[in-house]
Protein backbone atom coordinates (compact mmCIF):
# COMPACT_ATOMS: atom_id res chain seq x y z
CA UNK A 1 0.00 0.00 0.00
CA UNK A 2 1.50 3.37 -1.08
CA UNK A 3 1.81 5.93 2.09
CA UNK A 4 -0.11 8.95 1.93
CA UNK A 5 2.04 12.65 1.10
CA UNK A 6 2.88 14.73 4.06
CA UNK A 7 2.39 18.01 4.14
CA UNK A 8 3.23 20.43 6.59
CA UNK A 9 0.70 23.23 7.55
CA UNK A 10 1.51 25.90 9.68
CA UNK A 11 -1.48 28.48 10.33
CA UNK A 12 -1.57 30.42 13.67
CA UNK A 13 -5.35 30.66 13.27
CA UNK A 14 -5.96 27.16 15.14
CA UNK A 15 -9.41 26.83 14.27
CA UNK A 16 -9.16 27.88 10.16
CA UNK A 17 -6.16 25.13 10.77
CA UNK A 18 -8.29 22.24 11.95
CA UNK A 19 -10.82 22.96 9.25
CA UNK A 20 -7.80 23.03 6.43
CA UNK A 21 -6.21 19.74 8.07
CA UNK A 22 -9.19 17.90 8.35
CA UNK A 23 -10.67 18.30 4.57
CA UNK A 24 -7.02 18.00 3.37
CA UNK A 25 -7.23 14.57 5.29
CA UNK A 26 -10.15 13.48 3.90
CA UNK A 27 -8.58 13.66 0.54
CA UNK A 28 -5.61 10.83 1.75
CA UNK A 29 -3.31 13.65 2.67
CA UNK A 30 -1.22 12.49 6.54
CA UNK A 31 -0.61 16.95 7.54
CA UNK A 32 0.72 17.90 10.64
CA UNK A 33 -0.57 21.09 11.66
CA UNK A 34 1.38 23.52 13.64
CA UNK A 35 0.18 27.04 14.98
CA UNK A 36 3.69 29.13 14.66
CA UNK A 37 6.82 28.70 12.69
CA UNK A 38 9.09 27.23 15.02
CA UNK A 39 7.30 24.52 15.63
CA UNK A 40 7.00 24.16 11.65
CA UNK A 41 10.66 24.23 11.92
CA UNK A 42 10.74 21.43 14.79
CA UNK A 43 8.22 19.33 13.06
CA UNK A 44 10.34 19.76 9.57
CA UNK A 45 13.46 18.19 11.48
CA UNK A 46 11.74 15.35 12.23
CA UNK A 47 9.63 14.72 9.55
CA UNK A 48 10.69 13.98 5.81
CA UNK A 49 7.41 16.00 4.15
CA UNK A 50 6.23 16.34 0.76
CA UNK A 51 4.71 19.70 0.70
CA UNK A 52 4.53 22.65 3.11
CA UNK A 53 1.78 24.84 3.33
CA UNK A 54 3.02 27.93 5.32
CA UNK A 55 1.16 30.82 6.43
CA UNK A 56 2.88 34.14 6.54
CA UNK A 57 2.11 35.93 9.14
CA UNK A 58 2.70 33.74 12.41
CA UNK A 59 4.22 34.33 16.11
CA UNK A 60 7.51 33.38 17.11
CA UNK A 61 8.39 32.77 13.37
CA UNK A 62 7.22 34.05 10.19
CA UNK A 63 6.30 32.21 7.48
CA UNK A 64 8.76 33.75 4.64
CA UNK A 65 11.47 32.81 7.90
CA UNK A 66 10.26 29.40 8.53
CA UNK A 67 10.12 28.47 4.75
CA UNK A 68 13.86 29.73 3.93
CA UNK A 69 15.25 27.89 7.34
CA UNK A 70 13.17 24.38 5.52
CA UNK A 71 14.99 25.26 2.58
CA UNK A 72 18.74 25.36 3.66
CA UNK A 73 17.64 21.67 5.14
CA UNK A 74 15.46 20.47 2.48
CA UNK A 75 16.42 22.56 -0.87
CA UNK A 76 13.98 20.54 -2.66
CA UNK A 77 10.82 20.78 -0.86
CA UNK A 78 7.88 22.20 -2.61
CA UNK A 79 5.72 24.72 -0.82
CA UNK A 80 3.00 27.15 -1.04
CA UNK A 81 2.38 30.62 1.12
CA UNK A 82 -1.30 30.91 2.47
CA UNK A 83 -1.64 34.67 3.60
CA UNK A 84 -3.66 37.47 3.87
CA UNK A 85 -1.01 39.68 2.88
CA UNK A 86 -1.66 40.76 -1.12
CA UNK A 87 1.02 43.48 -1.66
CA UNK A 88 2.74 42.86 -5.06
CA UNK A 89 5.77 43.45 -2.87
CA UNK A 90 4.81 40.37 -0.41
CA UNK A 91 3.93 38.36 -3.67
CA UNK A 92 7.29 38.66 -4.98
CA UNK A 93 8.96 38.16 -1.72
CA UNK A 94 7.68 34.81 -1.53
CA UNK A 95 8.10 33.89 -5.00
CA UNK A 96 11.80 34.82 -4.86
CA UNK A 97 12.30 32.73 -1.97
CA UNK A 98 11.02 29.58 -4.22
CA UNK A 99 7.25 29.38 -3.30
CA UNK A 100 5.29 27.26 -6.14
CA UNK A 101 2.88 29.27 -5.16
CA UNK A 102 1.23 32.39 -3.27
CA UNK A 103 -2.41 31.81 -2.15
CA UNK A 104 -4.65 34.70 -1.40
CA UNK A 105 -6.78 34.38 1.90
CA UNK A 106 -10.11 33.66 1.89
CA UNK A 107 -9.47 31.17 -0.81
CA UNK A 108 -11.46 27.96 -2.13
CA UNK A 109 -10.21 24.50 -0.78
CA UNK A 110 -10.99 22.89 -3.59
CA UNK A 111 -8.67 25.00 -5.64
CA UNK A 112 -6.01 24.58 -2.90
CA UNK A 113 -5.99 20.95 -3.52
CA UNK A 114 -6.13 20.60 -7.10
CA UNK A 115 -2.94 22.75 -6.73
CA UNK A 116 -1.50 20.62 -4.12
CA UNK A 117 -2.07 17.57 -6.56
CA UNK A 118 -0.61 19.52 -9.34
CA UNK A 119 2.59 20.74 -7.40
CA UNK A 120 3.22 16.83 -6.44
CA UNK A 121 2.43 15.71 -9.54
CA UNK A 122 5.11 17.96 -10.56
CA UNK A 123 7.66 16.68 -8.18
CA UNK A 124 7.46 12.82 -8.91
CA UNK A 125 7.96 13.76 -12.88
CA UNK A 126 10.95 15.80 -12.01
CA UNK A 127 14.31 13.98 -13.42
CA UNK A 128 17.33 14.37 -11.15
CA UNK A 129 20.55 15.36 -12.91
CA UNK A 130 21.92 12.57 -12.16
CA UNK A 131 24.49 12.32 -14.50
CA UNK A 132 26.10 16.03 -14.26
CA UNK A 133 28.99 16.46 -13.10
CA UNK A 134 29.55 18.14 -9.39
CA UNK A 135 32.76 19.93 -10.15
CA UNK A 136 33.71 22.49 -12.49
CA UNK A 137 36.20 24.82 -13.68
CA UNK A 138 34.65 27.92 -14.92
CA UNK A 139 37.56 30.33 -16.29
CA UNK A 140 39.32 30.89 -13.14
CA UNK A 141 36.97 30.05 -10.87
CA UNK A 142 36.60 26.83 -9.00
CA UNK A 143 32.50 25.58 -8.23
CA UNK A 144 31.84 22.51 -6.25
CA UNK A 145 27.96 22.23 -6.68
CA UNK A 146 27.79 19.18 -3.35
CA UNK A 147 29.85 22.19 -0.97
CA UNK A 148 27.83 25.06 -2.39
CA UNK A 149 30.63 26.48 -2.86
CA UNK A 150 32.69 28.99 -5.84
CA UNK A 151 36.06 29.49 -5.76
CA UNK A 152 38.68 31.81 -7.56
CA UNK A 153 42.01 32.65 -5.72
CA UNK A 154 41.66 33.20 -2.05
CA UNK A 155 38.01 34.21 -2.11
CA UNK A 156 34.94 31.85 -1.97
CA UNK A 157 31.33 32.34 -2.19
CA UNK A 158 28.61 30.18 -0.37
CA UNK A 159 25.73 29.52 -2.83
CA UNK A 160 21.78 29.19 -2.45
CA UNK A 161 20.50 26.06 -3.20
CA UNK A 162 19.21 27.45 -6.32
CA UNK A 163 22.24 29.66 -7.46
CA UNK A 164 23.77 26.18 -6.92
CA UNK A 165 21.66 24.28 -9.23
CA UNK A 166 21.19 27.26 -11.79
CA UNK A 167 25.17 27.72 -11.94
CA UNK A 168 25.81 23.92 -12.60
CA UNK A 169 22.94 23.61 -15.61
CA UNK A 170 24.54 26.63 -16.81
CA UNK A 171 28.21 24.44 -16.69
CA UNK A 172 26.58 21.83 -18.06
CA UNK A 173 25.74 23.89 -21.21
CA UNK A 174 29.21 26.05 -21.00
CA UNK A 175 29.55 28.03 -24.19
CA UNK A 176 25.98 26.74 -25.42
CA UNK A 177 22.52 27.84 -24.74
CA UNK A 178 20.89 26.85 -21.51
CA UNK A 179 17.10 27.15 -22.77
CA UNK A 180 15.28 28.94 -20.51
CA UNK A 181 12.13 26.81 -20.13
CA UNK A 182 15.00 23.73 -19.00
CA UNK A 183 15.97 25.43 -16.43
CA UNK A 184 12.38 26.75 -15.20
CA UNK A 185 10.70 23.29 -15.16
CA UNK A 186 14.15 21.41 -13.32
CA UNK A 187 14.44 24.10 -10.65
CA UNK A 188 11.12 25.29 -10.41
CA UNK A 189 8.99 22.91 -11.45
CA UNK A 190 6.96 25.35 -13.74
CA UNK A 191 6.99 27.92 -15.85
CA UNK A 192 5.31 31.29 -15.61
CA UNK A 193 5.52 34.86 -14.93
CA UNK A 194 6.75 34.76 -10.78
CA UNK A 195 9.12 31.63 -11.49
CA UNK A 196 10.96 33.26 -14.70
CA UNK A 197 11.18 36.79 -12.62
CA UNK A 198 12.60 34.74 -9.84
CA UNK A 199 15.32 32.96 -12.26
CA UNK A 200 16.05 36.58 -13.74
CA UNK A 201 17.35 37.16 -9.94
CA UNK A 202 19.40 34.42 -9.27
CA UNK A 203 20.66 35.03 -12.48
CA UNK A 204 21.80 38.73 -11.75
CA UNK A 205 23.39 37.07 -7.92
CA UNK A 206 25.54 34.97 -10.30
CA UNK A 207 26.63 37.64 -12.51
CA UNK A 208 28.20 39.33 -9.23
CA UNK A 209 29.70 36.14 -8.44
CA UNK A 210 31.28 35.36 -11.09
CA UNK A 211 32.48 39.48 -11.79
CA UNK A 212 36.20 38.99 -11.12
CA UNK A 213 37.31 37.18 -14.01
CA UNK A 214 36.53 39.28 -17.20
CA UNK A 215 37.25 35.98 -19.30
CA UNK A 216 33.46 35.02 -17.53
CA UNK A 217 29.79 35.93 -18.84
CA UNK A 218 26.36 35.24 -18.45
CA UNK A 219 25.12 35.77 -21.92
CA UNK A 220 21.42 36.60 -21.98
CA UNK A 221 20.20 34.83 -25.49
CA UNK A 222 16.51 36.74 -26.42
CA UNK A 223 13.37 34.97 -26.05
CA UNK A 224 15.35 31.39 -26.17
CA UNK A 225 18.04 31.39 -22.55
CA UNK A 226 21.16 31.92 -21.26
CA UNK A 227 25.07 31.19 -21.92
CA UNK A 228 27.95 30.41 -20.05
CA UNK A 229 30.85 32.04 -21.90
CA UNK A 230 33.89 31.63 -21.24
CA UNK A 231 36.04 33.91 -23.51
CA UNK A 232 39.81 32.56 -24.92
Amino acid sequence: MDRKNRILLTEDDPAFGSVLRDYLELHNFDVTLCTNGLLGLNAAAKTDFDLCIIDVMMPVMDGFTLAKEIRTRTPKIPFIFLTAKALKADVMEGYKIGADDYIIKPFDSEVLLYKIRAILKRKDNIVPEKNLPTEFKIGRYFFNYKLRELNIGKTEYKLSPKESDLLRLLCAHMNDVLPRQLALRQIWGEENFFTGRSMDVFMVKLRKFLKDDPKVEIVNIHSNGYRLLIKE
